[in-house]
């Protein structure tokens, strides 16, 4: 471990994980590949499935007691039991961004105990940076052509302004966030794909990121332990924070987040 670095084990196994992910997910980026949809309709590509073996790899031989929840082989119908503590993993979100050929998808790995995402990391690959943190701190990491990293600096999210921006999503907006934006006198919104968002507000770039339309947990569990170990929140619409883990939901499948609002300092009446 780097001298005054304050990463556990965990977290240096999350970003082994992801680097090699991410190497793996751009050489078919670059190459091309074909897109096949899932049952729900949703694209998958063989990046998709190659990344989530890297990282399964990487977890399963280091924390092998520990249930890892992964979007791909909950697909295949791979769900094992969790109990207080367990992974999520999202091998390639913003799957859409990578068939469209933009550069915002990425790597998500968390660590969830209790409920609560603890540990996390997000890793963009096309555009050379992560982000990680872990109970109060979190990171922005430079990465290099070679998949390591050149350097890393402390990031925390900024005080509230007068004058707030919201982030959004690009692929999965809604009507009901023009209103929140509304009623929230925002003008300055900007759309962007993955899981980037959560990261922008934990590095201090935007102040708000409204999501009212379905995710699950897998998509925000890694930005989310980002934003809270820099400072933020993410709340469900009744003011509590999100929690995750959420099985036998009668009103949704198991994993599927309810709406939820982001925010990057303190929430906002």
């Amino acid at each position: 471990m780097e001298k005054g670095s304050k990463r556990t084990a965990m977290l240096q196994t999350f970003e082994r994980a992801a680097l090699e992910a991410g190497k793996a997910i751009m050489a078919v980026y670059i190459k091309g590949c074909m897109v096949a949809c899932k049952a729900d309709n949703s694209p998958v590509t063989v990046a998709d499935e190659q990344a989530e073996r890297i990282i399964l790899a990487h977890l399963h031989s280091e924390f092998p007691d520990i249930p890892v929840i992964a979007e791909e082989s909950v697909a295949a119908g791979i769900v094992p039991a969790i109990g207080s503590s367990f992974f999520l993993v999202d091998p390639l979100d913003g799957t859409r961004e990578f068939i469209d050929r933009r550069p915002e998808f990425t790597v998500n790995i968390a660590y969830i105990a209790d409920g609560h995402p603890v540990a996390g990391i997000v890793f963009a690959p096309a555009l050379g940076i992560a982000f990680s943190g872990e109970r109060g701190n979190a990171e922005k990491l430079y990465i290099d052509s070679d998949f390591q990293i050149e350097r890393r600096r402390p990031i925390n999210v900024r005080l509230a302004k007068a004058k707030r921006t919201a982030l959004a999503s690009r692929s999965h907006d809604s009507p009901r966030t023009a209103r929140f934006l509304a009623e929230q006198a925002i003008t300055e919104c900007t759309n962007i794909g993955s899981s980037l968002k959560f990261c922008l507000l934990a590095e201090g770039e935007a102040d708000v990121y409204p999501r009212f339309t379905r995710t699950m947990e897998w998509d925000t569990a890694a930005g989310d332990a980002i934003l809270r170990a820099a400072g933020g929140s993410t709340l469900t619409l009744d003011g509590r924070p999100l929690t995750y883990g959420k099985t036998r939901q009668a009103h949704d499948s198991d994993f599927a987040n309810p709406d939820f609002i982001s925010w990057g300092g303190v929430p906002q009446p």
